[in-house]
């Protein structure tokens, strides 16, 4: 079971990551400037919109993207291990994970403001990801077990969308991370292949 979470959470956020180009969040306006001045970006009530309120709780102004999290790693065992699967098989549920992200923000948010400001963080803490797998960021590669295993809990037993507190935020990210085994990553030959691959994947999003 955790072997089959373990590779759809690590595979989307590659998938996801791979098919877009990491997004900037607007300056804050006026109430945010002194955090703007410091390099942060302030979306607490942004333009207006109480949609807003309390969005810096999540990650903190200087965290859009989530990418500054500690690393707890739990304690393994012999079941999580990355296997080969069909890419067809891949693919399919990578899109299931894109097209819930869409229902999510369009079904649970009503101001087109907020879904973008939404969708671009969401966009580019997948994108963060790209860099782990490169091992360019200095993070190990997996993913919060945590905060996967709510992964169940998005959708109600009648199909809705739940609207439940799952008693986390971006603040507790990395607190249980778990490490998949079993990948092919060499020290000696896999920056390069890798990085042909990061290419040739750039590549064909901007043929």
């Amino acid at each position: 079971m955790f072997a089959k979470l373990a590779q759809v959470a690590v595979l989307a956020t590659a998938f996801i990551a791979s098919a877009g180009v990491t997004a900037k969040p607007i300056p804050a306006p006026a109430a945010g400037q002194a955090l703007a001045a410091r390099g942060y970006y302030s979306f607490d009530n942004w333009g207006g919109y109480s949609s807003l309120s309390g969005f810096d709780n999540f990650y903190g102004a200087d965290n859009f993207v989530g990418s500054i999290s500690s690393e707890t790693v739990v304690e393994q065992d012999s079941t999580l291990v990355c296997h080969s699967e069909s890419i067809e098989i891949i693919q399919q549920r990578l899109l299931v994970l894109q097209e819930m992200a869409k229902r999510i923000i369009t079904e649970q948010i009503c101001e087109v403001e907020t879904q973008t400001i939404v969708f671009e963080q969401f966009h580019a803490s997948l994108g963060s990801f790209s860099s782990d797998l490169r091992r360019h960021s200095g993070h190990q590669v997996g993913y919060d077990r945590s905060i996967a295993g709510h992964f169940g809990d998005i959708v109600s037993s009648d199909g809705s969308l739940s609207t439940n507190d799952f008693g986390f935020s971006g603040h507790d990210l990395g607190s249980n991370y778990a490490i998949v085994g079993g990948s092919n990553w060499n020290d000696a030959t896999s920056p390069a292949s890798v990085g042909s691959a990061f290419s040739a994947a750039r590549g064909a999003i901007s043929a």
